[in-house]
């Protein structure tokens, strides 16, 4: 596959792939979800890549998904459209990252918003510099449940997840830090170089082994309930869909949603 709207690259050990539309805030449409997913097959299957940094070039991780895109393609979407769509571009794309047998880092400036919260929190490090922040506003921008892949309580709590999305509001990177979200918060001009260098650090160690410890890891929070919980929260998301409250943001138009989502970036 040719790239237009991402950026892959690998350096020695260590793959890159970068949301590439900072006009646009790195929001995700379609196409950008297709070339990021068919990274990190590819990151995977490379055996010289031990590990993969999720990133974003220019200001910003990513502003989420692609609301003018969605408002132009997607706004009349019967519920069996919208779940077979939903179910590939979001889940189903969530959980391979999540499902990587690599370790994978993300690396987070600015906005990272909703969709770009989603992804961002399915790798399995965050490092964010000081000026990021983590927002999930659709509760009250959308009236929707949330976003499809509900990490949010199991990366930042049960209280804290409710406060985030009942509010709408931002969480700093420190804030991030303190609730166990973020691992690390470096400047911002030496974010890229800290991730580098830890992406290196853990690809020096055995591979086989940080794969059986990641893949323990996430199994132990499969017994908890978090991908049961995960796919259960899909559905109810897709439930919210057919509220008065999101129908009537529908009828008025997904425009004054997309205003909305940027007042999150404000």
């Amino acid at each position: 596959m040719d790239y237009q709207y991402i950026l892959y690259s690998v350096r020695g050990p260590v793959a890159r792939i970068s949301h590439n539309r900072p006009d646009a805030r790195n929001a995700e449409s379609q196409a950008l979800l297709d070339e990021m997913d068919d990274a990190l097959r590819r990151a995977t299957e490379d055996a010289a890549v031990r590990t993969i940094v999720l990133t974003g070039e220019g200001d910003h991780f990513s502003a989420g998904h692609d609301l003018k895109e969605a408002a132009q393609k997607r706004s009349n979407f019967t519920v069996e459209e919208r779940w077979a769509y939903e179910t590939r571009y979001y889940f189903d794309y969530a959980m391979r990252i999540w499902d990587c047998p690599k370790p994978t880092i993300a690396e987070v400036s600015g906005a990272c918003v909703a969709g770009g919260f989603m992804v961002a929190n399915m790798c399995d490090l965050v490092v964010a510099s000081p000026d990021a922040f983590f927002s999930d506003p659709v509760c009250q921008s959308l009236g929707t449940a949330a976003v499809e892949v509900l990490v949010h309580p199991w990366v930042m709590g049960a209280r804290k997840a409710k406060e985030f999305l009942f509010t709408g509001g931002r969480m700093t990177a420190e804030q991030a830090l303190a609730v166990g979200m973020v691992n690390r918060v470096v400047p911002r001009d030496e974010l890229r170089a800290a991730v580098d260098a830890l992406a290196l650090q853990i690809a020096g160690g055995d591979s086989f082994a940080v794969m059986l410890a990641k893949r323990s890891i996430n199994r132990g929070l499969d017994i908890q309930g978090m991908r049961s919980a995960m796919s259960a929260h899909f559905d109810a998301h897709q439930l919210s869909h057919l509220s008065e409250s999101f129908q009537a943001r529908r009828r008025e138009g997904l425009g004054q949603s997309i205003q909305r989502g940027k007042a999150a970036l404000a």
